[in-house]
């Protein structure tokens, strides 16, 4: 590895730590949570219009879920007075994000396979939603991880049914709207549900995005939003993957019924109108692009925007970003360039190896840079999970550079038949290019920044 890829490595990281201080929560519940005039002020954005939300409750229940809860939860304790603060909350988490405070109900849950501790805390979510009374107002902090971190199964599916059904999700690579579509409908939370248990009390969900277009239905799977979607969807997603015939056979009977009795369905859309005004999004994966992007312009770097919405299979999504930057070269490249993009790819397992969605895109892109080259002096390319965590390892995802395949190769590893093996972690633990970084108490899924020198 010579200087100028240690230095391009390290200001790869600087340009991914920039989007994650924008998708820092704390900051986000400063800017849209405040108490002014003897009044909690909400701002939320309605019809693009920045309002304002004041009302005089007379109690505010805390209920926090997602990886970024706890930072969420704290930054809000501090701006609601005490007097307003229900002494019933509580803030679910994985257990990677646990910040011990003694004046909130902190919980430790199962992700990304639920377990009975997130079985016991959404049951405590419906509880104190139940307990809210007219005029008292349910601050719902929401964040990415929240399907996973509450299961709370619909009768009369079991919670070792659900778990089982969430894994077969997982590895089937199905997309993330599609896997929540399908935990939505299983679920007595999820889909707005969690709007029947708090009315007629007042809601208002602020929510730190993680998802493609800050679909608030997709978002830990909307428990405060209506869900345009339907058990047709759901069998259709389960067939689509050949998940169908893997499921009980009461399963699939509670699937037949949701199609022709409504009592099954999700909350939709027109029985509750005003939603939109209840809701604001305090951070995305957009937000944390436009801070790198701003970044890399202050680094003298030319930058070009990939994509804000990236999806599709890891390893090919690894190829197509590859082949843009070819393309970018071929116009001539005169100076240090940054190509950026967010979002959330998936992973198809057909082999027993360990990784993560940005791990195997790391290890693709290796090796389609070893195949298809890149006529620069030198590249390096970090593809990493803001929340920390990139699959069941302790890496984020990987940073790598135009040596990793020889310190690959070198170290007795073929690149390719780990990446048929799904065992990126262990290719790229080989050639030190695992990007470990521990648990950051945020998540707005995925970045990929390209860094290209010319020569």
């Amino acid at each position: 590895m010579t200087n100028l890829s240690l230095h391009l490595r390290d200001e790869a990281i600087q340009l991914f730590n920039a989007g994650l201080t924008a998708a820092d929560p704390s900051n986000g519940i400063k800017q849209f949570l405040t108490y002014q005039s003897q009044q909690l002020q909400i701002k939320t954005l309605y019809n693009d219009t920045i309002q304002q939300r004041s009302e005089d409750w007379s109690k505010v229940h805390l209920i926090a879920l997602g990886k970024a809860a706890c930072k969420m939860a704290i930054s809000a304790h501090k701006i609601i007075p005490p007097h307003l603060l229900s002494t019933d909350n509580i803030v679910i988490t994985n257990y990677e994000n646990i910040q011990a405070v003694s004046y909130l109900n902190i919980i430790g849950a199962g992700h990304p396979t639920p377990d009975k501790s997130g079985l016991y805390a959404a049951r405590k979510i419906i509880e104190i939603a139940q307990k809210a009374q007219i005029n008292e107002l349910v601050l719902v902090l929401l964040s990415g991880g929240g399907s996973a971190l509450a299961p709370c199964p619909a009768s009369p599916i079991s919670f070792i049914e659900k778990q089982s059904i969430n894994n077969l999700l997982l590895a089937s690579g199905a997309n993330i709207q599609e896997i929540n579509t399908v935990r939505k409908h299983f679920s007595a939370l999820k889909g707005g549900q969690l709007i029947k248990h708090i009315l007629p009390a007042d809601v208002h969900t602020l929510i730190l995005s993680d998802v493609i277009d800050n679909d608030l239905s997709t978002i830990a799977s909307g428990p405060t939003v209506p869900d345009a979607t339907t058990f047709l969807d759901v069998i259709e997603i389960l067939k689509k993957y050949t998940l169908w015939e893997q499921l009980p056979k009461a399963v699939q009977f509670f699937c037949d019924q949701g199609i022709t009795n409504p009592n099954y369905e999700t909350l939709k859309p027109p029985l509750y109108p005003d939603y939109k005004n209840h809701l604001s999004i305090i951070g995305s994966n957009t937000m944390s692009i436009n801070s790198i992007i701003t970044l890399a312009k202050k680094y003298y770097y030319e930058t070009h925007l990939y994509s804000s919405k990236l999806c599709g299979e890891a390893k090919e999504e690894a190829k197509k970003i590859l082949f843009f930057a070819q393309k970018i070269i071929s116009q001539g490249l005169t100076k240090p360039t940054v190509i950026i993009a967010g979002g959330e790819t998936t992973v198809t397992l057909n082999g027993q190896g360990v990784g993560g969605r940005n791990q195997e895109m790391a290890l693709a892109f290796t090796i389609a840079a070893e195949n298809y080259r890149l006529a620069v002096s030198d590249w390096v390319f970090l593809s990493a999970g803001t929340d920390g965590r990139d699959g069941p390892t302790e890496a984020a995802g990987a940073i790598v550079d135009s040596f990793s395949f020889n310190r690959m190769v070198q170290s007795s590893i073929d690149p390719t038949t780990c990446l048929t093996n799904n065992d990126s972690n262990t290719a790229l633990g080989r050639s030190n290019d695992l990007f470990i970084i521990g648990a950051t108490g945020t998540n707005v899924a995925d970045l990929q920044i390209l860094i290209l020198q010319p020569f």
